[in-house]
């Protein structure tokens, strides 16, 4: 877990770029309504509406905004099922509070480490080109643009009784849930479950960034 790719890192970083910053959209069906784009949508609205806000840019409040915007990102991803899909296999061998403790960790993971991002990059757009929906499930085509550099972003979601929800995304071909599976085999091939919690607990505990 140590060594993240450079690839590894530029989509981690498309992923807060969709939440946090403006959009553009095009060709997007009329019945934007039942549209899983406009479930992307109302993150960036929100989001951008807290950055904008002089009073939260303070500091002695900007734990007050991190908390705010974690709140819009865990209305819009699904943690359970990104972490079912990231331990794969080894999902089901663990125990209910086991699968519990995973999940809360895997979540505290991807916020420490990326959340705090959504600050650092300005300037950058997001244009949807199409959506695909087959039954419950959705694809959202889109192209980050950054100094005019065209970067492919799909983004998978899933409907449960009619709400859209984000289980993974892909860059340039690369999935987030698919990298971190191969990361956590690797730990789980050479320590057992326990070892990979006390990893995460390490990471999460410092709140590090990679």
């Amino acid at each position: 877990m140590k060594n993240v790719n450079r690839c590894y890192l530029k989509f981690i970083l498309v992923i807060i770029l969709i939440i946090a910053m403006p959009v553009m959209s095009r060709g997007i069906s009329c019945a934007a309504s039942i549209d899983p784009v406009v479930f992307v949508k109302e993150a960036v609205d929100e989001i951008i509406s807290i950055l904008q806000d002089e009073k939260l840019a303070a500091p002695t409040r900007r734990a007050e905004r991190k908390k705010r915007m974690v709140t819009i990102v865990e209305k819009k991803f699904d943690f359970r099922d990104m972490s079912m899909r990231a331990l794969a296999k080894h999902w089901k061998e663990r125990s209910p509070e086991e699968q519990d403790q995973f999940v809360l960790l895997f979540k505290k993971l991807l916020e420490n480490t990326y959340i705090s991002k959504i600050e650092t990059y300005s300037g950058e757009k997001v244009v949807f080109n199409k959506t695909a929906v087959q039954g419950n499930k959705a694809i959202v085509y889109s192209e980050l643009i950054r100094k005019n550099v065209e970067t492919p972003v799909n983004y998978k979601l899933k409907s449960n009784d009619g709400k859209w929800m984000v289980y993974d995304v892909e860059v340039e071909g690369v999935s987030l849930v698919n990298n971190y599976r191969t990361q956590f085999a690797s730990i789980l091939n050479k320590d057992n479950f326990a070892g990979l919690i006390a990893k995460l607990e390490e990471k999460v505990g410092k709140g590090a960034v990679e």
